[in-house]
């Protein structure tokens, strides 16, 4: 049985929600997130990358980061302004992109069914990255970063989003990416979602490994034995499996390990079916390469994977085990800086830009991965490859804030 707890979020007020909100901190640079809050002194980014206002030489995880993301916190919600829910509620957050659409449930999650399963997960995480984000709940007394979670969808879930989202959102805009984001707030009725979502078996976590990990770990700084606080839950969205979108993780190789692109050829040929082909696989065993200046078809439907398990069948974890570890002496894709990542939110297009220009010697275009790939994995308590899932369009920091 799954839980969601309302709460009372902290969130700008209506006519600041675009200013206010900002592109998660984990997916931008200092350098970029710097640019993105150049003439926006609202932008949640100076709060969750608040080195954006200290010397450019300043270290990222010194003290004055962290005293700074709190001063600047503590600022935004006097000017923006930021204002209190003054009833728990649970809300609904919609995303839209072209033709696509997908809404979920927002609350406070139980980090007691995170650390026994309920909620599941399929990626290890980094201690440094939890010690960051760790360090940035404590010094705040907040959780500013969002969860992103998968549920199997219900009939009852279906019908409570699709009533609730037929009244006025508090917000509704469009942001410089063309990703739309639509929030309304559920005050009174939050106690039918509450029911709802004790009929979910499981909840998955899709995107924000870290988020969770340093959630669970401040609630030992903070929570000290209180039972009702709010440091034993993390917020997060929750979103049907059927809606969401997932979008490859591509690959860019810097060389080719030493071999010339002939030679790299034929051993790859020698040991799978190569053909040429275009930039996008049509279908799962398939992975479209660029190197040399032509784009190649990469059939990995007999290839055998590593074990037995679901995680190991996935193309990644093929491509791994039959292209990049034997071919160009890629071991861990997790520290090895030959490689490098490209989600598929920016197309095939800047994967043949980077080998064109120099900048790698070879890509892997890959077929996106399927959210039931995903939750069978978490449900065999495996772990999927790094790098597996790109998760498209991503949520807003700033919107909704858990203080605890």
């Amino acid at each position: 049985m799954a839980v969601i707890h309302p709460f009372r979020a902290l969130r700008p007020a209506p006519e600041r929600a675009a200013d206010v909100s900002s592109v998660p901190y984990d997916v931008v640079s200092t350098e970029e997130a710097r640019q993105l809050t150049a003439g926006n002194p609202l932008s949640f980014l100076r709060v969750t990358r608040s080195e954006v206002d200290l010397p450019e030489a300043t270290d990222p995880y010194s003290a004055a980061v962290y005293e700074k993301a709190r001063d600047n916190f503590a600022a935004l919600r006097r000017t923006a302004p930021l204002i209190v829910d003054g009833q728990p509620s649970v809300y609904l957050y919609r995303l839209r992109i072209g033709d696509h659409e997908q809404t979920g449930v927002a609350g406070c999650f139980s980090l007691d069914e995170y650390d026994s399963g309920v909620i599941k997960k399929h990626e290890r995480t980094r201690r440094d990255k939890e010690d960051d984000r760790t360090r940035h709940i404590v010094e705040l007394r907040a959780q500013t970063g969002v969860v992103f979670l998968v549920f199997k969808q219900t009939r009852t879930l279906a019908r409570l989003i699709d009533a609730a989202t037929g009244r006025p959102p508090l917000y509704d805009f469009r942001a410089d990416d063309g990703v739309s984001h639509a929030l309304w707030r559920i005050g009174d009725e939050s106690t039918a979602f509450v029911d709802a979502f004790k009929e979910l078996r499981a909840l998955y976590i899709a995107d924000g490994h870290h988020r969770a990990a340093s959630a669970a770990r401040a609630r030992t700084e903070l929570a000290r034995g209180e039972p009702a606080s709010e440091a034993n839950t993390f917020i997060a969205v929750a979103f049907p499996d059927d809606r969401v979108q997932i979008l490859p993780y591509n690959r860019l190789v810097k060389d080719l390990g030493g071999h010339t692109s002939e030679g790299f050829l034929d051993r790859l040929r020698a040991r799978l079916p190569v053909k040429e082909g275009g930039p996008a696989p049509l279908r799962k065993g398939q992975v479209s390469m660029y190197a040399g200046g032509a784009w190649y078809s990469i059939d990995l439907s007999s290839a055998a994977p590593a074990d037995a398990s679901r995680a190991a069948s996935l193309d990644v974890a093929l491509l791994q085990h039959h292209v990049l570890e034997p071919l160009l002496n890629v071991g861990d894709i997790r520290t090895d800086k030959r490689i490098d990542f490209v989600g598929g939110a920016r197309g095939t297009v800047a994967l043949k830009r980077a080998v064109d220009t120099g900048q790698a010697a070879v890509a892997f275009s890959m077929f996106p991965v399927t959210s039931d790939d995903l939750m069978s994995i978490s449900d065999e308590g495996g772990i999927m490859p790094p790098k597996s899932t790109w998760f498209e369009p991503k949520l807003r920091d700033g919107l909704l804030v858990h203080l605890i």
